[in-house]
C-alpha cells in the first residue's frame, strides 16, 4: 500500500514543473511542438499529458473562431470596398 502511495506522489508535478511547462508551451513554434510531444508521448506524466491535450483542444477552437471572424469581417470589408 505504501509503495502505491509513493508512486502516486512521485507523479505529482510541482509548481516549478508547471511554471517551466507553461513557459515552454508559450514559445511560438517550439511550444506548439512541445505540446504535441507532451500530448502523445507515452513517457509523459498523466497530468502533463491531459493538460497538453486540453491545450490542443483550445488551440483548435481558437483557430476555428479566428477563421470565422476572418471570413465574416473580411467578407464584409470586401463587400464594402466593392460598393
Amino acid at each position: 500500500m505504501e509503495n502505491l502511495s509513493q508512486q502516486q506522489n512521485a507523479n505529482i508535478m510541482s509548481y516549478k514543473d508547471w511554471a517551466v511547462t507553461i513557459f515552454l508551451a508559450s514559445l511560438p513554434l517550439i511550444g506548439f511542438i512541445l505540446v504535441l510531444i507532451w500530448a502523445f508521448d507515452s513517457n509523459t506524466s498523466i497530468n502533463k499529458k491531459n493538460w497538453a491535450k486540453g491545450m490542443l483542444l483550445l488551440l483548435v477552437i481558437y483557430f476555428i473562431i479566428a477563421m470565422v471572424f476572418l471570413f465574416v469581417f473580411g467578407g464584409l470589408a470586401l463587400l464594402a470596398s466593392l460598393s
